[in-house]
């Protein structure tokens, strides 16, 4: 149904929604693929579908490390500058780890990642510069907005290394899918089968809803199609 990642993002943008994903992965045991509902869309009509680029940050106290001991501790923001020019078309900024005492991702960022194609930002913390990132049009998804940056108080320590996003794993390549139900994590073994049985299940639900409008009761529909 699809022959690259583009045309798979371009489906689920275009034909899916959370909830119908989250209901297959369910069925297929994946109980715990949604992260809090704390983590909101910046505009309520975004939606972002990407494979994962994950980032791992840190609080600290200083800019600069006192102590000398590590290279990560004297650069300002560690290695985020890294981690941000390493985003590939398609993938999504994803990054957990620190507090919440101030913003993970701002404007500028943002355009820079919009000129490397990639498909949004997923923050376990805040954003700033919220008017430049909704005019850029970047799907954005965090806690929401505050100004506070992060120089003196977090760094990235790591990149493209396994994570855990509010209790659920994600691995670099997992597909990142949210919009403004909700967003999840969908394990890259088991996309292709979750992927096409959601597809399917959006056509039956399709059925379904105009049954029920035809007047079928909720006990027949479900009985006949499978689904409510």
């Amino acid at each position: 149904m699809w022959k690259n990642d583009k045309e798979l993002f371009q489906l689920m943008r275009s034909r899916l929604f959370t909830a119908v994903v989250g209901d297959i992965l369910d069925t297929l045991g994946y109980l715990h693929q949604f992260v809090s509902p704390a983590i909101k869309p910046l505009h309520p009509d975004m939606v972002v579908a990407g494979r994962a680029m994950t980032v791992l940050e840190a609080d600290v106290y200083e800019q600069r490390s006192t102590s000398g001991r590590t290279a990560i501790g004297e650069k300002p923001f560690g290695i985020m500058f890294e981690a941000l020019d390493s985003l590939q078309e398609d993938e999504v900024y994803i990054t957990t780890g620190s507090s919440l005492r101030y913003a993970l991702w701002g404007g500028l960022m943002s355009t820079r990642a919009m000129h490397l194609h990639a498909a949004g930002a997923v923050l376990d913390g805040f954003v700033r510069d919220s008017a430049e990132i909704l005019e850029l049009g970047l799907p954005t998804f965090s806690h929401g907005t505050y100004a506070q940056d992060q120089g003196p108080r977090g760094k990235v320590i790591d990149f493209r290394v396994p994570i855990e996003f509010h209790g659920v794993a994600v691995k670099p390549g997992d597909i990142v899918y949210g919009d403004r139900d909700g967003l999840l994590i969908i394990p890259r073994e088991i996309e292709g089968e979750a992927i096409s049985r959601a597809l399917e299940k959006v056509n039956t639900e399709s059925d379904v809803r105009r049954a029920i409008k035809d007047g079928m009761s909720t006990v027949e529909a479900f009985e006949k199609f499978g689904v409510m």
